[in-house]
C-alpha cells in the first residue's frame, strides 16, 4: 500500500479561550477560524473531522511534493494569522473573547503511512495506528504553541533534510516517547512578521463636520457591555426594533466592521453594514449605515454607551441623515426626522422591557 497524508491544523489557546472568555462569541471566533482554514486548504485534502478546535485532514494514497507541502502550511498559516488581524482591527465588541482572540496562535502536524478505514453511519473514516502517532504528536515537547511539525517518516518521503531552512522555516529535529514509541520529528516556529498577512484598511470609520441631526438619550440599568451586546446582537432585533418584519444576518459571525444584516420592512429590503466614529475614551459605540431608506439618500444612526456605574449606563442615540434635493430635504425636515424619532423611541423602549424581562 502507499502512504498517505495526515494533516491536522490545530488552534493553540482554544481551552484558555473558552474557559476565560465569553462563550458565545468564543465559538463563533473558532468557528470562523475553522471555516478560513478549510477554504485555505490548495491541495484538495479530504476533511476527516472537525475536533472542537483542529482539523483532521487526509490525502488517501498519496502525498504531495517538499514544495506543495511547505506552500500549503505557509497558506494556511498566512490565512490564519490574516484573519486574526481582520478581527483586531474591525472589532467592535469589547467582550474578553473579541478581545483576546489575536492572542489565538495555529499549529500544523503533519504525518504520513499506511492509512486504514472504518464505516460509521456510512461514512468512512481514516483508521488504525498511523492516526493514533498523529493525534499522538499534538501532544508534544515544543515549548511553542506556534509552529509547524513534520514526522521523520513524513519528512523521509518528500525528501526534506531535518534541518531545512528558508525565507520562512527553519526547522530543527526532536523526538517524544509516545506508548512506549520513541516517534522522531522536525519542526519549525513560524515567524508571523515574515507571512504576507493581507493588508486590511478600515474604510468603516467615518467622520462628520456637522451635528447628528437627530439625538436621543435614555438611561439604562444595565452594565455598558451588557447593553452592546443587546444591540450588537442581530439575533436580538426582533425583540426590540420597532415595525421590522425580519432581520437576514450570519448567525455564526460576531459582529465587527464590515459586517452586512438586512431589515426587511414590509417587503422591502434595507441593507445596513456596521460602522464606527470616534468617541470619548470609556465610552462604547456601534453605528450602521444604509442607503435603502425611501425618501432621503443615506443615513448613519450610531448607539454611543456611556457607563455611569458598574451596573447603569446611559445610552445617546444620534443619526446623521443625508437628503441631497430640495424635495428631499423638505420632506426629511418636515415628516421623516419625527417618524424617526417616535419609531427610535417605541424601540428603545422596547429594549429596555425586553432586557427587564431577561
Amino acid at each position: 500500500m502507499s502512504n498517505s497524508l495526515l494533516f491536522i491544523p490545530d488552534i493553540s489557546g482554544y481551552t484558555q479561550f473558552v474557559q476565560t472568555t465569553e462563550v458565545a462569541h468564543s465559538q463563533h471566533v473558532i468557528a470562523e477560524l475553522l471555516e478560513i482554514l478549510i477554504k485555505a486548504n490548495t491541495q484538495k485534502l479530504r476533511l476527516a473531522e472537525v475536533e472542537g478546535d483542529a482539523l483532521f485532514f487526509y490525502k488517501d494514497g498519496e502525498v504531495p511534493s517538499q514544495e506543495k507541502l511547505l506552500a500549503q502550511i505557509e497558506t494556511m498559516f498566512t490565512a490564519f494569522y490574516s484573519h486574526l488581524k481582520l478581527l483586531e482591527k474591525n472589532r467592535v465588541c469589547p467582550c474578553n473573547a473579541c478581545a483576546t482572540a489575536p492572542n489565538l496562535q495555529l499549529k500544523i502536524i503533519a504525518h504520513c503511512g499506511e492509512l486504514q478505514f472504518i464505516t460509521v453511519q456510512n461514512k468512512s473514516k481514516p483508521f488504525g495506528q498511523v492516526v493514533i502517532e498523529a493525534h499522538r504528536l499534538l501532544k508534544n515537547s515544543i515549548s511553542s504553541n506556534n509552529y509547524v511539525l513534520l514526522s521523520e517518516d513524513l519528512s523521509n518521503v518528500i525528501g526534506i533534510p531535518y534541518h531545512y531552512k528558508s525565507q520562512l522555516f527553519d526547522f530543527s529535529t526532536n523526538g517524544d516517547v509516545y506508548d512506549g514509541k520513541n516517534i522522531r520529528y522536525s519542526f519549525s516556529e513560524m515567524d508571523k512578521k515574515k507571512l504576507k498577512l493581507t493588508s486590511y484598511e478600515t474604510p468603516y470609520e467615518v467622520q462628520f463636520t456637522g451635528s447628528p441631526g437627530l439625538v436621543i438619550e435614555k438611561d439604562y440599568k444595565v452594565p455598558a457591555q451588557e447593553l452592546l451586546e443587546y444591540i450588537t446582537n442581530y439575533s436580538y432585533r426582533h425583540h426590540w426594533v420597532k415595525g421590522v418584519d425580519e432581520f437576514e444576518y450570519n448567525p455564526e459571525e460576531v459582529t465587527r466592521l464590515g459586517t452586512e444584516h438586512v431589515c426587511v420592512i414590509d417587503g422591502k429590503r434595507l441593507n445596513f453594514t456596521t460602522v464606527t466614529k470616534t468617541v470619548q475614551s470609556g465610552h462604547l459605540v456601534y453605528g450602521e449605515y444604509t442607503t435603502d431608506i425611501p425618501v432621503i439618500d443615506s443615513i448613519h444612526q450610531f448607539y454611543i454607551i456611556i457607563p455611569t456605574s458598574e451596573n447603569s449606563c446611559s445610552l445617546i442615540m444620534e443619526l446623521y441623515p443625508q437628503a441631497k434635493s430640495i424635495f428631499k430635504k423638505i420632506m426629511l425636515h418636515l415628516v421623516m426626522k419625527r417618524a424617526f424619532r417616535k419609531s427610535i423611541k417605541v424601540s428603545l423602549n422596547n429594549l429596555e422591557s425586553y432586557i427587564n424581562s431577561k
